[in-house]
């Protein structure tokens, strides 16, 4: 019976022990087996695959661009002011006419007692003695006398009236401030004493003394 007793008990430790190595092998297996295989990669992140600005066109634009655009649109501003040709343009008379455009052209009667004043629009006698330009009076014939700094001169082509550019062209190198003998018919080129330029064709002479008078055909031009 003790026999039989310690022949189970040896069986039994034997059982435990081959479950043991069993399970140790078993183990093992598994682990070498896990071993073999190689770990998952690690995925990119989800960011990593928009495409960049250079490959789609580029929706982001760089941080300083802001800047740039500013730079290229102030330095775009003075280009624009500057490509603008100037026109060149005719100087200005203090009327802001143009030099050589007519401002009054007419009859005029210039009498001696009536000095007249060319600059005025119309032509007429001013009431300070040194605006006036010139006079007419009576001395051994009819006189045109210029009046302080007026000039004049005799225009000697018969074959056309002077322009604004042939009487400009003359008078400042030619003209004289001396009294000069008048007749029906002649034409002078003369400058005010505020330096207009005009044109006194004569029309017609009268009267005697104290009421001579001549009537003119006047042109006076911007300056």
């Amino acid at each position: 019976m003790r026999s039989n007793s310690h022949r189970g008990a040896w069986i039994g430790a034997g059982a435990t022990l081959v479950a043991a190595v069993i399970g140790v092998v078993g183990t093992y297996l598994v682990s070498g087996n896990n071993g073999g295989q190689s770990a998952p990669r690690a995925q990119p992140p989800a960011t990593s695959a928009t495409p960049s600005a250079a490959e789609d066109g580029g929706d982001d634009t760089p941080a300083d661009s802001s800047t740039g655009t500013d730079s290229s649109q102030s330095t775009a501003s003075p280009g624009a002011d500057s490509s603008q040709s100037p026109e060149a343009q005719a100087p200005q008379s203090p009327t802001g006419k143009p030099g050589g455009t007519v401002e009054w052209q007419g009859a005029l009667a210039i009498e001696w007692a009536e000095p007249k004043d060319l600059d005025a629009v119309p032509p007429a006698e001013s009431e300070i003695r040194e605006e006036n330009d010139f006079s007419v009076y009576p001395f051994g014939g009819m006189m045109l006398r210029p009046e302080d700094g007026a000039k004049a001169l005799v225009w000697k082509d018969s074959t056309k009236a002077p322009s604004y550019a042939d009487c400009a062209g003359v008078i400042e190198t030619l003209g004289t401030s001396e009294d000069m003998k008048v007749k029906t018919g002649m034409v002078f080129c003369a400058s005010t004493n505020d330096g207009r330029v005009a044109r006194l064709t004569v029309k017609e002479l009268a009267g005697q003394s104290s009421d001579t008078r001549g009537v003119f055909d006047v042109v006076v031009w911007s300056h």
